[in-house]
C-alpha cells in the first residue's frame, strides 16, 4: 500500500432522512461498479446492504453495513446508514471514521428532520460531503428549491454542478456544468448513458448557473478569480480542482441530481465520489492522547508508520462470531499478530482479519492505513476503543452516543430462557451501545432501555429470532431523569464496630446543580489529607452510585457537581468499603434537602399534513403539552408542523394522526434535550410509580 494508492481509496458514508433512497442509491452504486449483476429492491427485500431479517421485512435500514467497490480505478468503501432516528448511532459511528459523506434527500420533501441531525453530525465530525437530489422523477420533486433548502436550513453553501433535464414523469437527464455536455439515460437500466450537447432550451439556463458555480469558486481560489476577472475561459480541470479543494475544507457543498430506482444519475455521482471527496491522504492527521506521558500526538495517514486503529462497530456475526469493525488511520492490522488497546491497557492477539461485503465476508492478510475492515472475535475489545503498535501507545478519541429515552421490563418465560436472556442482552449491549440494560433494585425487574419503540421492537425480535428466548414484555416506559435544585452540604459518617476490625469512612460532600446537559463532575477540595488520596476514588464511586437511583423514584440523578471538602478516617479500620458507603449515604441524604424535580425528555417533531387538518393537529399537539415551534408551508397544500412534545405524551401518536388526518398526514420525531417536569405532572407520574 503505497501513498499512491492511499491516494485512490475513498471511505463514504450514504446518509439522510428516512426514505430519502439511501439503500437503492447504494444498490445502484454496487450494480454499475460491476459488485453485483441484479439490481437489488427495497420493497420485495432483495438489497445487499438490507441483509438482515428485520430489514427486509420492514424495509428500513437499521444496522450501518459496510462494502466495497471500484471505480475508475478508485477503491471505495462504502457504509450504508440508517435514516431512522432510533438508530442514530449506527449513523454517530459511521461518520466517526469515514473521511467524506454523500447526502441523499428526497427532491419532493428537500430538507427532513433527520436530514439535518445527520448534517449536524457530519458538522462535528468535520466530514466533508456532497449532495445527491433524488426521486426526481415524482410529482412535486424541485432541484432548485431543495437547495435553497440545504442552504436556508442547513447553513451550508451548496453549489449546483449539474442542471436536471425534464422534471417529473419528463425528467431524462442531466447537464455538467463543468464539461457542460448532458447524460441522457433512455435504456431501462441505466447502464449505457448517452453523452449529448447541452439541449437548446437548457442553454440560457445552463450559462446562468455556471456563471454561479464559477463565481462561488472565485471566492475560494485565486486562480480562478484571477482568470474570471479577465474574462478568460477557465479550464476544466482547475474548476474540478478547486472545487475539490472546497469540498474538502467543507466551503461548499456539490449538488448533484438523479433518481436512483430509475437508474438516473448513479454513475455522474461516482464520478463526482471520486473527483471531490477526500482520500485519507486529504484529511488532518488523526489526534489522540499518549496514555504514557498525556501529550497530544497525530498519526499521519501512512501505512509504515505506527499502528492507530479505531473500533467502531461491534456484531454478534451468526457465523464467525464476534467481530469488530475497525478503522486503520496509520500502521498495518496485520492477522496473527498481538497489538495493545490501549483504551483498556491490554494486549490483544488478532486472528482473523476480514473485508466485508454487507453479510458476506473475504479473508484479508491485513488492513493497512486508510482502509476499514473486521477483526474476528477479539476477547477484549469494545466500540470507541483504540488497538495501537505497543511501543508506540496512543488513545484516539472515542465516540459519543446519545442517552437512551425510553425503556421496557423484560423478563424469561421459562427457567431455561433465564441464562439465555443474560447472554443475549449482553451480547446485544455490546453492540449497541445506545442499549442500556439494568436491573431495578425495587421490583428487581431486568430494564432494558433504548433511543426509541422501533430500536425496542428490533432488539426484542433480534432477541427471539437470533438467540431463541422467550420472554414476556413490558408497556414502553419513559426513561425519566432526576436532578436537584439547590447546592447542599451534607456529611456521612460510616462506623462499623465488630469483635475484629471495624469500619470507618467519614466525608463531607458539598451537592450543586450544574446547567443541563453537563452530566456528573467530582471535585475533591481536601486539604491536610484529612481523607487519604487513596479512598478518594471510593468517595466518587459510592457518589455516582447512589446518583444512579434517584430520591423521587429511582431514576438516574443527572447534572450534579460533588465536591469533597472534608471528612477524616482511622489508621486501622478506614477502607475502600467505608468510604464508598460514607460518600454514598452522605450524597442520598444531601440530594433529599436539594430540592430534587423530575426531568422528562422533550422530542423534536415534525408533522406533515394536508391543510385542511391544520388546525386538529395544532390542537392535538397543545393538548400533548407540547409547544408549536414553527409552521411552514409545502407545495401541494401541504404545511408542516414543528414542535417540542414531552414524549410521555407521544405514544400511539401514529394511530392518533390518522385518524385526524384520514391516514394523509406523516410525523418524524427525535430526542431533543431533557426538561423539568411540571409540578402538577410530576406529581401523576410518581403516584403511578408507587
Amino acid at each position: 500500500m503505497s501513498r499512491e494508492n492511499l491516494q485512490r481509496i475513498r471511505n463514504i458514508g450514504i446518509i439522510a432522512h428516512i426514505d430519502a433512497g439511501k439503500t437503492t442509491t447504494t444498490e445502484r452504486i454496487l450494480f454499475y461498479t460491476g459488485k453485483t449483476y441484479r439490481l437489488g429492491n427495497v420493497d420485495e427485500g432483495t438489497t445487499v446492504t438490507d441483509w438482515m431479517p428485520q430489514e427486509k421485512e420492514r424495509g428500513i435500514t437499521i444496522t450501518a453495513a459496510a462494502i466495497s467497490c471500484e471505480w475508475r480505478d478508485h477503491f471505495i468503501n462504502i457504509i450504508d446508514t440508517p435514516g431512522h432516528i432510533d438508530f442514530t448511532a449506527e449513523v454517530q459511528r459511521s461518520l466517526r471514521v469515514l473521511d467524506g459523506g454523500v447526502v441523499v434527500f428526497d427532491a419532493v420533501a428537500g430538507v427532513e428532520p433527520q436530514s439535518e441531525t445527520v448534517w449536524r453530525q457530519a458538522d462535528r465530525y468535520g466530514v466533508p460531503r456532497i449532495s445527491f437530489v433524488n426521486k426526481m422523477d415524482r410529482v412535486g420533486a424541485s432541484y432548485w428549491r431543495t437547495i435553497d433548502m440545504i442552504r436556508d436550513r442547513l447553513g451550508a453553501n451548496p453549489v449546483a454542478v449539474q442542471v436536471p433535464i425534464g422534471e417529473e414523469a419528463s425528467f431524462r437527464g442531466m447537464v455538467d456544468l463543468i464539461t457542460q455536455k448532458a447524460w441522457v439515460f433512455t435504456d431501462e437500466l441505466g447502464a449505457r448513458p448517452e453523452l449529448i450537447d447541452v439541449p437548446e432550451e437548457l442553454q440560457d439556463l445552463v450559462a446562468e448557473k455556471r456563471e454561479e458555480l464559477i463565481t462561488a469558486l472565485a471566492d475560494h481560489d485565486d486562480e480562478i478569480m484571477l482568470l474570471y476577472l479577465e474574462g478568460e475561459e477557465i479550464p476544466e480541470d482547475l474548476i474540478k480542482q478547486a472545487l475539490r479543494r472546497a469540498t474538502i475544507n467543507n466551503e461548499l457543498v456539490p449538488v448533484l441530481c438523479g433518481t436512483a430506482l430509475r437508474n438516473k444519475g448513479v454513475q455522474p455521482l461516482l464520478d463526482a465520489i471520486v473527483d471531490y471527496l477526500p482520500s485519507p491522504l486529504d484529511i488532518p492527521p488523526v489526534v489522540g492522547v499518549n496514555p504514557e506521558t498525556g501529550e497530544e500526538e497525530t498519526r499521519e495517514a501512512d501505512p509504515d508508520g505506527p499502528l492507530a486503529a479505531l473500533v467502531f462497530k461491534i456484531v454478534a456475526d451468526p457465523y464467525v462470531g464476534r467481530l469488530a469493525y475497525v478503522r486503520v488511520y496509520s500502521g498495518r492490522l496485520q492477522a496473527g499478530k498481538a497489538v495493545l488497546n490501549t483504551t483498556r491497557n491490554r494486549k490483544e492477539r488478532i486472528g482473523r482479519l476480514l473485508r466485508m461485503h454487507a453479510d458476506k465476508r473475504e479473508d484479508i492478510k491485513e488492513i493497512a492505513a486508510g482502509d476499514i475492515g473486521a477483526i474476528v472475535g477479539p476477547k477484549q475489545t469494545f466500540t470507541g476503543e483504540t488497538l495501537a503498535d505497543p511501543a508506540h501507545p496512543i488513545v484516539l478519541e472515542s465516540i459519543e452516543f446519545p442517552e437512551p429515552v425510553i425503556s421496557v421490563a423484560i423478563e424469561p418465560k421459562t427457567k431455561a430462557d433465564q441464562e439465555k436472556l443474560a447472554e443475549a442482552l449482553r451480547r446485544l449491549a455490546e453492540e449497541d451501545p445506545t442499549f442500556k440494560v439494568r436491573t431495578d433494585e425495587q421490583t428487581g425487574q431486568t430494564i432494558i432501555s433504548g433511543m426509541g419503540e422501533l430500536h425496542l421492537e428490533v432488539l426484542i425480535d433480534r432477541m427471539m429470532r437470533e438467540f431463541r428466548v422467550q420472554a414476556n414484555v413490558g408497556r414502553p416506559q419513559v426513561a425519566y431523569k432526576e436532578t436537584i435544585t439547590r447546592p447542599v452540604r451534607q456529611e456521612g459518617r460510616f462506623v462499623r464496630q465488630t469483635g475484629g476490625r471495624g469500619q470507618y469512612g467519614h466525608v463531607v460532600l458539598e451537592l450543586e446543580p450544574l446547567e443541563p446537559g453537563k452530566g456528573f463532575e467530582f471535585e475533591d477540595k481536601t486539604v491536610g489529607g484529612v481523607v487519604p488520596k487513596e479512598f478518594i476514588p471510593a468517595v466518587e464511586a459510592g457518589i455516582r452510585e447512589a446518583l444512579d437511583a434517584g430520591i423521587l423514584a429511582g431514576y438516574p440523578m443527572v447534572d450534579v457537581k460533588a465536591t469533597l471538602v472534608d471528612g477524616s478516617y482511622h489508621e486501622v479500620d478506614s477502607s475502600d468499603i467505608a468510604f464508598k458507603i460514607a460518600a454514598s449515604m452522605a450524597t442520598r441524604e444531601g440530594a433529599k434537602k436539594a430540592g430534587p424535580v423530575l426531568l422528562e425528555p422533550i422530542m423534536k417533531v415534525e408533522v406533515t399534513v394536508p391543510e385542511q387538518y391544520l388546525g386538529d393537529v395544532i390542537g392535538d399537539i397543545n393538548a400533548r403539552r407540547g409547544e408549536i415551534e414553527g409552521i411552514e408551508q409545502r407545495p401541494g397544500g401541504v404545511q408542516v408542523i414543528r414542535a417540542y412534545v414531552p414524549l410521555a405524551e407521544m405514544f400511539g401518536y401514529a394511530t392518533r394522526l390518522r385518524s385526524l388526518t384520514q391516514g394523509r398526514g406523516t410525523f418524524t420525531m427525535e430526542f431533543h434535550h431533557y426538561q423539568r417536569v411540571e409540578d402538577a405532572v410530576a406529581r401523576r407520574i410518581l403516584a403511578r410509580q408507587v
